[in-house]
């Protein structure tokens, strides 16, 4: 039995492009098919929504963490890269991801945010097949 359901709802707009609408908040996004299969390549792909949440779901835990420690993270950023394979069928094969980091956290406050970050729901979610690396970069 699942502990929290979200809602979403959308529908297909034609020409490869669909809206999403958030249940909870009523916020919207659209997306497009990728220039390399058949799209305008105008926004996201569902498979770019994939890499995106995972990296904004390990920076959102990260964040908890960081709360819970009275760390200041407001410096994070990161980058995220999709690869693709068509061999066997289309699918993400790597995400490799990239966090740069305050360089003044401690190394047991580094420790704790570089487990977290292999716990984020997104990640954990991802095929076996799909290689998610996370480098950290302090400084």
């Amino acid at each position: 039995m699942p502990n929290y359901v979200v809602t979403i709802e959308g529908t297909y707009e034609g020409g490869l492009r669909c809206v999403a609408r958030h249940g909870p908040s009523g916020g919207t996004l659209e997306t497009d098919a990728p220039r390399d299969n058949q799209g305008r390549g105008e926004s996201f792909s569902p498979t770019d929504l994939v890499a995106t949440a995972a990296a904004t779901c390990v920076c959102t835990i990260l964040g908890i963490v960081a709360q819970r420690r009275d760390l200041d993270l407001a410096t994070m950023r990161f980058r995220i890269e999709k690869e693709m394979v068509n061999d066997p069928h289309r699918r993400i094969a790597r995400l490799p991801m990239t966090l740069w980091l305050p360089a003044a956290l401690e190394a047991d406050d580094r420790r704790a945010l570089e487990h977290a970050a292999h716990t984020c729901p997104v990640h954990r979610s991802l095929h076996p097949d799909v290689e998610a690396p996370i480098e950290f970069v302090y400084g």
